[in-house]
């Protein structure tokens, strides 16, 4: 399983788990498929920023 802290690891379709700010203190994570990538630059210390299909936005933990 990759980590999500490289931009072109990451793109739309890919199924993902992610931790969205306000589970940042928990680290519960929620599973979903990208639909946009919000990070612009190639890499990011605590994961790609994305939106899923669901609307939700968090960091990418984890690439399926």
């Amino acid at each position: 399983m990759k980590s999500g802290k490289n931009r072109s690891d990451v793109e739309p379709g890919s199924p993902v788990k992610i931790v969205q700010k306000h589970d940042q203190r928990t680290g519960k994570l929620t599973s979903g498929i990208v639909a946009k990538i919000l990070t612009k630059s190639a890499s990011h210390p605590h994961g790609i920023k994305v939106m899923l299909e669901s609307g939700e936005v968090g960091r990418v933990k984890h690439i399926a």
